[in-house]
C-alpha cells in the first residue's frame, strides 16, 4: 500500500510539471480540473502529439458518465476528437482519442475532418487537408460539427471487388457506425454523420459473375480500384485508417459509446472574437491547437440556419447532371 501510495504521488507531481509547461489555457484548465482525472490519465494531458487538451478530456469524461448513468451508453470506453489539431497521417496528427478508464488504457489515432465546399462565385467553406478551419451543421455542406455524440447502429455494404495479390479479385466491405447527437449535432442522422474507414473504390465498371452473392439480377458485379484517403479529409463523418478502424468499429458494436468532438460552435466563436480583436485566446483561457491556429488565422462556424438557404439555392442552380450508368469492364 505504501508503494503504490509513492507510485501515485509520482504520477501527480510529474502530471503538475507537464501543466505547468502547457500554454496558459490549458495550464489554467487543467490545475482547476486535475482533482478530477483519475491519475494514471493524467499522464496523457497535454498539447503534445499523442496528449489530449485538458479541455477536450473534461467534456468528453462529462459526457461519457453522464450518458452512462442514464443508461444511454453500454460501452466501458469513451471516444473524443479533437478537430482543432493539425491531420497528417504517420506524423503528428493523433487526434482522435479512446479512453477505456476500467483497464487504464488510452490510445490516440489519426482521423480525418469534413472538407467542406467550394460554391465558385458564392461561397467558399472548404477546408484543407492538414487544418480545419469551416466547422458547420448544415445539410450538404461536407462539413465537421463539435458536441455531443452517442454510438448507434453499425450498417456493412458491399462497395465492389479490387484487385488482390496473386491476380485475384477481393470484396471491399465497409462498415459505417451511425451518430446520433444533440443540440447542435441532433441533425447527425438526416446528414448521415457516422465514422468509418477512409477507403473506397475508384474507375468503377461491371463484370459478369454471377456466382458472387452480391451479383446483381443479370449477373454483374462492380470492380475498382482502392483510394485510400486516410490522409484527406470526409464528407463530415469521422474517417480512420482501415487498420485503425478495423479495431475501433467493432468497440462500439452493440455498445452504445460516447464521443465528443471539440469544438463547439461557442467555443469557435469565442476564438474567433478574441483573434480579431487582436487579443491571445489563450490569454482569454480559450483553447485551440497553436499551430493550426496559426495557419487558419481564426476558425468559422456556418450555422444550419444561416448556410443551408445558401445551399438550397446553389442546388436548385446548380443542378446535378443524370447519374450514368456503370460501364461494362474492358476485357482483360
Amino acid at each position: 500500500m505504501q508503494l503504490r501510495s509513492l507510485l501515485l504521488d509520482i504520477v501527480c507531481i510529474v502530471s503538475l510539471i507537464i501543466i505547468v509547461a502547457l500554454p496558459g489555457s490549458i495550464r489554467s484548465f487543467a490545475a482547476e480540473h486535475i482533482s478530477d482525472v483519475p491519475a494514471w490519465l493524467r499522464a496523457h494531458i497535454g498539447g503534445d502529439d499523442g496528449q489530449i487538451a485538458p479541455v477536450v478530456l473534461q467534456r468528453a469524461r462529462a459526457l461519457y458518465l453522464r450518458k452512462t448513468s442514464d443508461g444511454a451508453a453500454k460501452n466501458p470506453c469513451y471516444f473524443a476528437m479533437d478537430a482543432t489539431r493539425p491531420h497528417a497521417l504517420g506524423k503528428a496528427g493523433r487526434r482522435f482519442y479512446v479512453i477505456c478508464e476500467a483497464d487504464h488504457s488510452f490510445r490516440a489515432i489519426s482521423s480525418g475532418h469534413g472538407g467542406g465546399r467550394l460554391l465558385k462565385g458564392i461561397l467558399n467553406f472548404a477546408n484543407g487537408k492538414r487544418c480545419a478551419r469551416n466547422f458547420s451543421n448544415a445539410m450538404g455542406s461536407r462539413l465537421t460539427t463539435g458536441g455531443a455524440y452517442i454510438t448507434s447502429e453499425q450498417i456493412t455494404s458491399f462497395k465492389g471487388y479490387y484487385p488482390a495479390s496473386g491476380g485475384r479479385h477481393a470484396a471491399l466491405l465497409r462498415s459505417f457506425v451511425q451518430f446520433d447527437g444533440e443540440g447542435e449535432t441532433a441533425n447527425a442522422r438526416p446528414r448521415e454523420i457516422g465514422g468509418h474507414a477512409a477507403v473506397l473504390l475508384r474507375g468503377m465498371c461491371l463484370r459478369k459473375r454471377p456466382d458472387s452473392p452480391y451479383a446483381d439480377p443479370k449477373g454483374y458485379v462492380p470492380f475498382g480500384t482502392v483510394e485510400n484517403y486516410s490522409d484527406g479529409r470526409s464528407s463530415g463523418c469521422t474517417s480512420w485508417s482501415p487498420s485503425d478502424a478495423e479495431q475501433v468499429i467493432p468497440m462500439m458494436k452493440d455498445k452504445p459509446a460516447t464521443l465528443y468532438i471539440y469544438p463547439e460552435s461557442t467555443d469557435i466563436d469565442a476564438i474567433a472574437l478574441a483573434v480579431k480583436a487582436g487579443r491571445s485566446p489563450s490569454g482569454d483561457g480559450l483553447y485551440w491547437n497553436a499551430s493550426c491556429l496559426r495557419e487558419i488565422r481564426f476558425p468559422k462556424f456556418w450555422s444550419k440556419e444561416a448556410l443551408e438557404p445558401i445551399l438550397v439555392r446553389y442546388e436548385k442552380a446548380h443542378p446535378a447532371p443524370p447519374p450514368r450508368p456503370t460501364p461494362i469492364c474492358r476485357p482483360g
